[in-house]
């Protein structure tokens, strides 16, 4: 039986953590589990000690997501790696159905896939079936086209709405709460980029690399996993009873108040938007447009550091 490699970036999510692990347990037979914690300070390291001996507990720096999902390869020796958030819980034999999946011969050119990711609320995760965001996709989601054209192959290719949702189909890219990635594949793609990004957009870079590799990524809806979204960053309404609550995060050789984490992430998260389209769009498209994406980018990311500042304001949270 082929080994699995499960590979989970926590930061202060002790509790969920746990359920997560817990959900692992019997769901494959041969399994290798690898928890990198990035300096909580919640007890998470001691849970996993106590808790789950058999979980492989790297202790790291908080030095970014990319950087610590490469700690974990280094020490993985599974045959497929199933990138996983602390707030992912496969469904029963998806995992092995994964595994079924890519071992069929006619399926060799496939080298990652995601499921249908379901949030806590019932309603699908579409932040797992998602198209490339070039400037043209990137303009017709922040106008909301996308949402009022949602079959359009021109204006919906930011979730790719106009596929069926319900049948297996090929995307562009997902998040790296699910998702699962051969051997083969990771071989040829190599490590994460931490040079280029600390939170946000390594998913997307990666998946960008997997099919510049000449890999499919499948969009596999006969298997499912539930995403209790937005646990770490603790800023979505429908997690907050479980979202991290720690008043001091170590980030980054720092110790930052709660608030001025969240303000950071929104800075990271609108960082990353430049960030990729350096690295892979900068060179395709004239300068002017060069230019307005990047200032668009930046505007959005004055704007995000704000309102997230008067978020922590209006509910006391320095």
């Amino acid at each position: 039986m082929k080994k699995v490699s499960v590979l989970i970036v926590n930061i202060n999510t002790k509790d969920v953590l746990k359920l997560c692990l817990e959900n692992l347990k019997d769901s494959y037979e041969n399994l290798e589990v690898i928890v990198a914690d990035a300096d909580s300070l919640d007890g998470s390291q001691e849970m996993v000690e106590t808790e789950f001996p058999r979980v492989k507990l790297l202790k790291l720096p908080n030095y970014g997501l990319a950087f610590a999902l490469n700690k974990c390869l280094e020490v993985a020796t599974g045959d497929y790696y199933l990138y996983l958030g602390t707030d992912g819980f496969p469904k029963e034999g998806a995992i092995k159905g994964l595994v079924d999946y890519f071992e069929a011969p006619e399926h060799s050119d496939v080298g990652a896939a995601a499921v249908k990711l379901v949030l806590r609320s019932g309603i699908q995760d579409m932040d797992g079936h998602r198209g490339f965001p070039t400037p043209f996709v990137s303009m017709t989601h922040f106008l909301g086209l996308d949402k009022m054209f949602p079959k359009s192959k021109t204006f919906a290719k930011y979730f790719m709405t106009y596929e069926d949702l319900d049948k297996e189909h090929e995307i562009d890219t997902c998040i790296t709460h699910f998702l699962f990635v051969s051997g083969k594949a990771t071989q040829k793609v190599g490590k994460w980029d931490e040079e280029t990004f600390f939170l946000y957009g390594e998913d997307i870079d990666y998946c960008y690399r997997i099919k510049e590799a000449g890999f499919k990524l499948m969009y596999l809806p006969q298997f499912r996993a539930e995403h209790w979204k937005g646990v770490t960053i603790g800023i979505r309404k429908e997690t907050q009873d479980v979202a991290m609550r720690v008043p001091i995060v170590k980030f980054r050789d720092q110790e930052l108040t709660l608030g001025k984490f969240r303000v950071e992430l929104q800075k990271l998260s609108t960082n990353a938007m430049e960030l990729f389209y350096r690295k892979h769009y900068f060179k395709k498209y004239p300068l002017i447009v060069s230019i307005f994406v990047i200032a668009t980018t930046r505007i959005l990311k004055v704007y995000r550091m704000n309102k997230q500042r008067y978020v922590n304001w209006r509910k006391g949270i320095k």
